[in-house]
């Protein structure tokens, strides 16, 4: 076996679609951050909105067409029929009820699935070789969900995961440490939400360990008490929606970045969900996030980390908190 099929498993490559255009379903807080995102940074060609709300809808589109000026000529559309999103490359669904104060992710999971039969079909049906990238909570179930109504292939059905997790991680981290946050490494993988998985045996600065300075880090006995940054990552989003009522820029900033890795081809790494069974001892049919390469036909391979026997424990245990919500859905 060759160390590339050591480091990394393929999945299965999907048909090429060509061109730049992008769908976000959903023109709340969150979806309006994605297209804002996406638009400011010159990834799509073409953005199309799609909301049940006629109105704002079309202010939202107005709104971002008075500022084309100042931006690169991208052609945005709005419509509560989904015609206008044929030929979507990407499709970002951001509809769904929203996060109450103090509520868990898993506690929307139904109302949420509901919303998607009406959705998933339709971006299906006008846009056949699309790939689903899904945003709406709880992420990891609905991206499933997703899944299982498109009949997509696996690795054209993404969720957005832990990837803000992760963001959060490395910024909490480069506080502590003074470092800027794109040169702390560091993961969080599993659920994105309560039982997420923080695998302190790789985060590094410029490839030196943390745990090789000090073996205790990231667990209970370490008296700098690191294991306080994963529960502030926990935690922050419940903080920001008892403050302000909502998150949004730094999702619509991470689905950016996954956009752009996939209508570019980077190839880039991010932590995003994905179909995990037969990965690191999981025999359940769940998403989860891992880090995964990203390009133009969704994921194209698994990054397969090194974990703990603890990390593994966790990362197995989140995938059975999952599937037992999954056993009790309707689709």
């Amino acid at each position: 076996m060759s160390l590339v099929e050591k480091l990394m498993y393929e999945v299965e490559p999907a048909v090429r679609v060509s061109g730049g255009k992008v769908t976000v379903v959903g023109t709340g807080q969150v979806g309006m951050a994605c297209a804002f995102s996406i638009l400011t940074q010159n990834i799509a060609s073409e953005l199309a909105l799609v909301d049940v709300v006629a109105d704002k809808l079309k202010g939202e589109m107005m709104d971002l067409q008075h500022g084309l000026t100042f931006l690169k000529n991208v052609k945005v559309s709005a419509d509560t029929d989904y015609s206008v999103t044929a030929g979507s490359k990407i499709c970002i669904v951001t509809a769904g009820a929203r996060q109450r104060e103090g509520e868990s992710r898993l506690s929307l999971v139904q109302r949420n699935t509901d919303i998607f039969k009406g959705i998933i079909p339709k971006l299906v049906e006008h846009s056949p070789d699309t790939i689903l990238l899904i945003v709406s909570n709880p992420v990891d179930i609905l991206t499933y969900v997703a899944w299982k109504i498109s009949g997509l292939p696996k690795n054209r059905v993404i969720g957005s995961g832990t990837n803000l997790d992760s963001s959060r991680f490395r910024f909490l981290m480069s506080q502590r440490l003074n470092v800027a946050p794109s040169s702390c490494h560091g993961w969080i993988i599993g659920e994105h939400g309560d039982s997420s998985v923080p695998v302190w045996s790789g985060v590094n600065i410029a490839g030196v360990r943390l745990r090789d300075l000090d073996s205790s880090i990231g667990t209970s006995e370490d008296p700098e008490q690191w294991t306080q940054l994963h529960k502030q990552v926990v935690e922050s989003a419940y903080e920001i929606i008892r403050l302000k009522g909502y998150t949004s820029w730094a999702i619509g900033l991470s689905v950016a970045a996954l956009a752009q890795a996939i209508l570019k081809n980077t190839r880039s790494c991010y932590a995003v969900s994905t179909l995990v069974q037969g990965m690191q001892g999981i025999d359940k049919d769940v998403f989860l996030s891992a880090p995964c390469v990203l390009g133009e036909n969704g994921v194209t391979h698994v990054i397969q980390q090194t974990l703990s026997e603890a990390e593994k424990a966790q990362l197995q245990k989140s995938a059975n908190t999952l599937y037992e919500v999954q056993q009790g859905l309707t689709y």
